[in-house]
């Protein structure tokens, strides 16, 4: 049915399967026949040569091409084989060699031949064949040598023997028959609706799982439960449960960097130690030693034995880093802000982000701080990322100008988290690589990072480390959870299968993440970074160029924000499914006088209501009962029929947040294991980094150049628009309008108004001092 699919290395569908045996009977059975009956003579211009072909992947150009090899080997000769039909032998020169043209499969998977003729193809054929033989261990020279001795015995048995190397390479998840037997389900799936579906209540009843607090409900996904039976036998065949243990115990699973995929371990118990290792060191210890010393650390801050350069006592923590080592820390610290144990423990003092390497954000984060009672942190696994390194040199010169430029004022202000390897860039930038170093290992990506030093430093800085242990304790609490739980039974799983479900087979290419809870307004950019870096990928595991959709695109916003911003399309427009988040409690509920139902009861009557009516929608007769007008009746119609999730929790907390945040990380754990994705690794972010490079090579030359010479990038589009900024720029500070011709960009600053620098040491001007 459809043909069979190996791998990405050999593809024979039903027409190339039907001429392989036709072959194999021409082949063989047909000399045999001929040495024995001369009349086997008149089939032998039928006769062909074993074709087979080999689609490989080769870089070419840098960039991952698909090219066609044609392995053929040519017929054994008989003594009826001959042109004459007279038996001049096995292999005579005068044997006719019958060949058909090589098919092959184009960039959109169409069958194509190519010409026979030798001026078209033989250079082509050389090129690629010889770097695909490679790949199999065919050696094409050797192959050609052997043409000129057509009788060679053993032409046929080497070429068989190497289809066993071709056939090796694991196939692509879309051509195994569970995969196979979703794909029409979900056309029956198709045919139903939401509404009729949510009348079964041995379904409904079904489609629910609860742990620790936990509580989902999945009854409003476009599914049966022959359709969970169908995605657990999925998962089955990728053996889900094997790629998970081997996650979390250590295996160097993230492949393109060789290294093991251990955020779990960030929050595993002391109990822990001595089962998890990565390169013969026990990674739990590791960590714990850190953790150890980050409390350390913090209780003394926070208590005023750490003070600052001039003995000031520090109060002021601005968190530097970009993308994981921002998006996971700003999202906690939102949620503590109104946590009632984070409210009172973080009295007195103040935490920021600095992420953006636009200088409005440098404004935006140090106005009116006072830099003697402020501590830097510096988050960068390589200490290396540019605008990270930039923002913190920025900060850095910030508490030169108004302390002087000793070393001492860094030694003092400024701590890293970073890896280990970077242990020498953290040194050469002037930190106390012996007390302010918090290190974080390779086997942590950075959208994984938050239960690490990159979180935990800042968060136990103004929170304190005992509220970020509880933080841990519910990330491991779903850790194990998903660890154990059977699938059936598995919220991380169902989600992330669900997830596959929706964006594989039912063609959503978008989800939302609607948190009814304000105090998770950053939850969403954490998640999306999370997710569409981990599993915006176009290569499988494999190697092999995947042939079905994966990645959402993920957004999202508090409720009830997201109903009057972007709930028109979810409702009328696409189908996007959404994940509702709620809470039985509120951080902070209201009464008020005259009301009969508090804020939070009013906010959760539109958690409730909101999967009803994606689910159900509205029909035109329940339109007309109310009254519309005929020629309205087709605006005010809701179709329905669009999935959703409700997942319910006690109260937003530090260890409720440490679940949810675990819970997510697992589900794209889950749905890369699907699809065969290594979704630790993100090469797609380097190209632009690279780019960026070189861009400012030219602006540089560009400011520098005393003859204003136009820039040439070698793009004409870019070269075009980059020499349209360089020159409005010199424009804008030639009309006064306050731009500096300066390369160097000069930032202005209001804070601290009242501080005086002190006059020895003082950068001054606009070589350092930032007025």
């Amino acid at each position: 049915k459809g043909g069979v699919v190996w791998g990405n290395s050999i593809i024979i569908d039903n027409i190339l399967l039907l001429e392989f045996f036709t072959m194999v009977c021409r082949q063989w059975l047909v000399p045999f026949f001929a040495c024995v009956f001369p009349v086997a003579s008149l089939l032998s211009p039928f006769r062909k040569p074993i074709q087979c072909q080999i689609i490989d992947t080769v870089k070419r150009n840098d960039a991952l091409t698909k090219i066609p090899v044609r392995c053929s080997v040519g017929p054994l000769h008989s003594k009826a084989s001959s042109r004459t039909g007279r038996g001049k032998g096995f292999g005579h020169p005068t044997s006719k060699k019958i060949r058909l043209p090589p098919i092959y499969l184009d960039e959109e998977g169409n069958r194509q031949i190519l010409p026979l003729h030798d001026d078209a193809v033989t250079q082509h054929d050389y090129h690629t064949q010889q770097i695909n033989a490679n790949a199999i261990g065919i050696d094409i020279s050797e192959a050609d040598h052997k043409k000129s001795r057509p009788n060679s015995p053993n032409r046929v048995s080497k070429f068989l023997s190497q289809i066993p190397k071709v056939l090796s390479k694991p196939p692509l998840v879309s051509s195994t028959p569970e995969w196979k037997r979703l794909q029409r389900h979900a056309q029956h799936i198709k045919s139903l609706h939401l509404r009729d579906l949510l009348k079964d209540v041995e379904r409904c009843d079904a489609m629910y799982a609860e742990h620790d607090g936990v509580y989902l409900d999945y009854s409003r996904q476009q599914a049966t439960l022959e359709t969970m039976d169908l995605l657990f036998d999925l998962a089955e065949r990728q053996e889900l449960t094997k790629r998970i243990k081997s996650m979390v115990s250590g295996e160097k699973i993230n492949f393109t960097e060789n290294r093991a995929v251990l955020h779990t371990a960030l929050r595993a118990s002391k109990e822990d130690i001595g089962t998890v290792f990565v390169d013969g060191e026990d990674a739990i210890v590791e960590v714990h030693e850190v953790l150890d010393q980050i409390k350390a650390f913090t209780e003394a801050f926070r208590s005023g034995k750490i003070t600052g350069y001039t003995g000031k006592r520090m109060r002021n923590i601005v968190s530097v880093g970009i993308g994981g080592s921002y998006l996971g820390p700003e999202f906690l610290h939102e949620v503590l802000k109104t946590e009632e144990e984070g409210i009172n423990s973080s009295l007195g003092y103040s935490l920021r982000f600095l992420a953006n390497v636009d200088p409005v954000d440098v404004e935006r984060t140090c106005a009116d701080l006072d830099p003697e009672e402020t501590l830097i942190v510096v988050v960068s696994k390589t200490f290396t990322t540019a605008e990270t390194m930039l923002n913190a040199r920025t900060m850095r010169q910030w508490l030169w100008d108004f302390m002087g430029d000793d070393i001492e004022v860094v030694r003092k202000h400024v701590v890293a988290c970073s890896s280990v390897s970077a242990t020498e860039n953290v040194k050469a930038f002037g930190i106390d690589t012996e007390r302010y170093f918090f290190r974080f290992w390779d086997w942590v990506g950075g959208r994984y990072s938050v239960c690490g030093a990159a979180g935990a430093v800042p968060i136990s800085l103004l929170y304190g480390f005992d509220l970020f242990e509880k933080f841990l304790e519910g990330a491991r609490s779903m850790d194990q959870h998903f660890i154990n739980a059977p699938m059936k039974e598995n919220i991380p799983i169902i989600i992330g299968l669900l997830g596959v479900w929706n964006s594989s087979f039912m063609g959503y290419r978008s989800r939302a993440l609607i948190p009814y809870a304000q105090a998770l307004l950053r939850l969403p950019a954490h998640i999306q970074q999370l997710d569409m870096e981990s599993n915006g990928k176009r290569i499988s595991r494999h190697g092999l160029e995947i042939d079905y959709p994966v990645g959402e695109v993920d957004f999202g916003e508090p409720g009830t924000n997201s109903q009057h911003s972007f709930f028109q399309l979810i409702h009328q427009g696409q189908t996007i499914p959404v994940d509702f988040l709620g809470f039985v409690q509120s951080q902070h509920d209201l009464l008020m006088d005259g009301e009969k139902l508090s804020s939070h009861d009013e906010l959760m009557a539109n958690f409730f209501a909101q999967p009803d009516a994606l689910a159900n929608g509205k029909t035109a007769d329940e339109v007309r009962a109310e009254g519309c007008p005929e020629e309205l009746v087709l605006h005010k119609v809701f179709d329905g029929n669009r999935p959703s999730n409700s997942l319910l929790f006690p109260q937003l907390s530090a260890y409720v947040t440490g679940q949810i945040l675990a819970l997510y990380e697992h589900r794209t754990a889950v749905q890369g294991f699907i699809w065969d994705l290594n979704s630790f690794d993100q090469w797609g972010v380097e190209l632009g980094k690279k780019l960026a490079i070189d861009v400012k090579g030219h602006l540089l030359k560009a400011r520098y150049d005393p003859r204003q010479r136009p820039v040439d990038t070698g793009s004409p589009a870019t070269s075009r628009i980059l020499n349209y900024y360089v020159q409005n720029g010199r424009d804008a500070s030639a009309n006064g309008t306050g731009m500096s011709v300066n390369p160097l960009t000069s930032v202005t600053r209001k804070t601290h108004r009242e501080h005086i620098p002190p006059p020895i040491r003082d950068l001054g001007g606009n070589v350092g001092k930032l007025s």
